[in-house]
């Protein structure tokens, strides 16, 4: 078998099993994925716990397809003996996509011992873990599903404002963008991605001129200007003097100010002298005179009684704010007032992404989460961004985030419960905000994370929530495809829709051998973007309308989850296949015969 060919080729996909280690929402969403959009057999194994043995049942029913309930492999670690009995020796490709690191590359390396030339596929979270293991295991796809979901995240939260990049593999620079946007001086467009005037954006659509979402080449990602921040002398000021603090102050000052000038007025003295005056006397220095007038009298009195009172409580205020202040420095959270920011709340692993990828783009973001230990509480404190530890489901959190005066509100958390309950109480302490007129209050845009794709769908409708998504349902089709083939490259979501860029070779005497490359593409399902000769580092970019597709031809095309999988039988090599003839550049040009269908 050619290195290039995969492993998922060599058989009608009907007689291929794949397997399928995890519990999770991925894991469930890849089982329906594999069976229904490529109608290969799946095998389930799940790891269980004494502590839900009683519920294997009910989590087994979970993984049920259209084409039935695929075969289910129980067990409470993932030893050589449950992977031996899922079949992986025999399977075309074993996913491990479990939320725990550790125990995914455990499980790839056992099963790389049992079956060296089984293709894997695990889902890891850390980048640096998942370059080494990578390289270790052969033919493996390393996959994080944060990673492939948290560019709809930000997109969603930015209202689509922002682009995706895709860098492929020789090094070439991708990145969506809306059409009005593109200067035909800098930018070429690729290809339209899709028509989102609609209800629902038409992907890949046959009248490329239409689409005003589209791909072009880029030659570098823009430099973004971090946002402006006041000098560090303001910024601790503010961060010593509180609200509190400065009302006190404020009033302090008016009383000595009042005072100084009726002290001037019956004493006939300058102002400077007269606050001198009222300043000793509110500080209790004060001598009682007799003979002194009735009003400066009543100063006198008012001063005294009113020291007496505001002296300890500005004490009590300025202790107050710099033991905030100390805290609130130590532990990484607000220590500014803070305007059109994103408030994240959740930092596990795709709040992590979106968290690094709003950064990367200069967007102020405050970071939530009710544990210290979430994973994303490092990451926000390294890249100095505001940390509040709290339950995000109190409107008191909510305020301390500065919800009132936020651009967008992203919940992330892994529990539907908490994210709805989050996103419709920062909705309620955005609009009951009192800082700013109601003319000028524009709505809170909310983003939220839901398991259930239909859930999300309905509660986007229903509840008015702006954007909601599903990890599983953007993630599920980039691990489907890595199962397959060798040949996703990257993802592109176009609202729900997830479009895989893919790199196909052109197998000998496959059915797209001698062929053109208009024959490739299907509007709606398949669009060619680039072609790779058998020339080391040559990416056709403006494609030959005349010139055959011969099979030292590698094709990088933009496909739906159901046109990569009608594309890829096409490109099966043929056992068959006559050597390839030694013909000049110049024959390559003439047109190629065609079948009589």
């Amino acid at each position: 078998m050619s290195e290039d060919t995969p492993q998922s080729a060599t058989a009608e996909p009907a007689r291929q099993r794949f397997v399928v280690c995890g519990d999770g929402a991925v894991a469930r969403r890849l089982t329906t994925e594999l069976a229904d959009r490529y109608g290969v057999a799946v095998t389930v194994v799940l790891p269980v716990s004494d502590k839900h043995v009683s519920d294997v049942a009910d989590v087994a029913a979970e993984f049920t397809t259209a084409e039935g309930q695929p075969e289910i492999v129980t067990a409470r670690r993932l030893t050589g003996e449950v992977l031996d009995q899922a079949g992986v020796r025999e399977a075309a490709a074993v996913a491990f996509v479990g939320a725990d690191d550790v125990m995914n590359v455990d499980a790839a390396m056992i099963t790389r011992e049992l079956a060296p030339e089984v293709r894997l596929v695990v889902r890891l979270f850390n980048p640096v873990l998942g370059e080494g293991v990578a390289a270790m295991l052969g033919d493996c796809a390393v996959l994080s599903g944060s990673e492939i979901a948290a560019p709809a995240f930000v997109a969603a939260t930015l209202g689509d404002a922002t682009p995706t990049y895709l860098r492929l593999p020789e090094g070439e620079l991708l990145r969506t963008a809306m059409r009005s946007d593109v200067d035909p001086a800098e930018a070429d467009v690729v290809c339209g991605l899709a028509r989102t005037t609609g209800p629902e954006p038409v992907v890949l659509p046959a009248d490329q001129d239409s689409a005003d979402l589209v791909l072009v080449r880029a030659y570098g990602r823009p430099r973004v200007q971090p946002p402006r921040r006041r000098p560090r002398l303001f910024r601790a000021l503010g961060l010593v003097f509180s609200r509190n603090l400065r009302l006190a102050l404020a009033g302090t000052a008016a009383l000595l100010t009042a005072a100084s000038v009726l002290l001037a007025y019956t004493r006939s003295v300058n102002l400077a002298e007269a606050f001198y005056l009222a300043l000793l006397t509110t500080m209790g220095g004060a001598e009682a005179d007799s003979g002194a007038a009735l009003i400066e009298k009543v100063t006198a009195v008012v001063l005294v009684t009113t020291g007496v009172a505001l002296l300890p409580t500005v004490t009590a205020l300025v202790v107050d704010s710099l033991v905030r202040a100390r805290l609130a420095v130590a532990a990484g959270g607000m220590t500014e007032s803070i305007d059109d920011h994103v408030v994240l709340v959740g930092l596990g692993n795709i709040g992590t992404r979106v968290l690094e990828e709003l950064h990367a783009f200069g967007i102020p973001v405050v970071a939530v989460d009710r544990t210290e230990s979430a994973r994303g509480i490092g990451v926000a404190r390294e890249l100095g961004l505001p940390v509040i530890v709290g339950d995000a489901t109190r409107l008191e959190t909510l305020r301390a985030a500065s919800v009132h005066t936020c651009r967008a509100l992203v919940v992330l958390t892994a529990d539907d419960v908490t994210n709805l309950e989050t996103a419709l109480s920062g909705r309620s302490v955005h609009e009951t905000d009192q800082g700013r007129p109601e003319a000028t209050r524009a709505p809170l845009r909310v983003v939220l994370r839901l398991f259930d794709d239909g859930f999300a769908k309905r509660t986007q409708r229903i509840l008015g929530i702006n954007e909601s998504r599903s990890v599983s349902s953007l993630a599920a089709p980039a691990f489907a495809a890595a199962m397959v083939g060798r040949q996703v490259i990257d993802t592109v979501s176009v609202g729900r829709r997830v479009l895989l860029v893919a790199e196909l070779p052109v197998g000998a005497g496959s059915e797209l051998e001698g062929r053109y490359y208009g024959d490739v593409t299907r509007p709606g399902g398949v669009w060619v973007i680039a072609m790779r000769t058998g020339r080391a580092g040559q990416t056709i970019w403006s494609l030959p309308e005349r010139r055959p597709l011969v099979r030292t031809d590698r094709l990088i095309v933009l496909a739906t989850r159901a046109g990569l999988a009608a594309l890829l039988p096409r490109t099966v090599p043929s056992p068959d296949a006559r050597p390839l003839p030694d013909v000049s550049p110049l024959r390559l040009l003439a047109p190629a015969p065609r079948d009589a269908g």
